[in-house]
């Protein structure tokens, strides 16, 4: 059985290849009010596009192949938080890094559902619109100052008064202990692991396959790109996009 991995950073078409934007540091959204509303402001434009996305063929070849093999799919991980892999229909799956569904109060912990949250930022922004705005990865959205300037971010709906911050693990934190030690397991559990469509840059996703080398597992990579653990790989397909290779694969 194998455990999959399924990228900011894939070759000429990730976002640090297409843009200068870089993912929100941790330490900027607590300790900035100003950076929490501008962020919150342009998220809440963003959302409704975000929320509509459904999930794209590959998605949905690692949902069937969990449902039809269960014997071949041991374990699916995630480092995107936009959960389509939820939506395709993926059960046996850890979001690594968290989903944006879902909000969190950094005070109580109370984590409620974001299209909850959206109507609570809709109660207090009546009429706070942007015509035509353009879509950026996690329900991001450009925004002028004056705009911003004008956003009312809520407090948390429980203590009333905490922090809301998405229920993802942003850079500067780090993945909770019990899930990457949940994760080791299932990599000591499988019989090989495959990576698609992650360059592996980061740490937090690069140790499952450290893990896997150190007990001698093949490891296949499909990627448009190289990746940190090309050097560890037993097969790789350079230059390749999942969905065209999947497209060719009969389950």
């Amino acid at each position: 059985m194998y455990v999959c991995i399924l990228d900011c950073r894939s070759e000429g078409v990730g976002l640090y290849a297409t843009s200068k934007k870089r993912p929100m540091q941790y330490t900027d959204f607590i300790s900035s009010e100003a950076f929490r509303q501008r962020y919150w402001a342009r998220n809440f434009i963003g959302w409704p596009s975000f929320a509509a996305l459904r999930p794209n063929n590959s998605h949905q070849f690692l949902a069937d192949l969990e449902q039809r093999h269960p014997d071949i799919l041991l374990w699916l991980v995630t480092q995107n938080v936009d959960s389509l892999h939820v939506k395709a229909g993926s059960q046996r799956i850890t979001e690594l890094h968290g989903t944006a569904f879902k909000v969190i109060c950094l005070s109580c912990g109370h984590t409620t559902p974001r299209t909850e949250y959206q109507s609570e930022l809709r109660a207090l922004n009546p009429g706070f619109q942007v015509a035509q705005p353009v879509l950026r990865p996690d329900a991001d959205v450009d925004l002028s100052d004056e705009e911003i300037a004008q956003f009312k971010v809520a407090s948390c709906g429980k203590c009333g008064e905490g922090v809301m911050k998405p229920f993802i693990v942003y850079f500067g934190e780090n993945v909770p202990k019990s899930r990457v030690d949940f994760l080791y397991e299932k990599v000591d559990e499988c019989d090989g692991l495959l990576v698609m469509g992650s360059s592996l840059q980061v740490y937090s996703g690069y140790r499952f396959a450290t893990r896997a080398a150190e007990q001698k597992k093949p490891i296949c990579i499909v990627n448009i790109g190289s990746t940190r653990a090309d050097h560890l790989s037993t097969l790789r397909f350079d230059r390749v996009r999942c969905g065209d290779l999947l497209a060719n694969v009969k389950i």
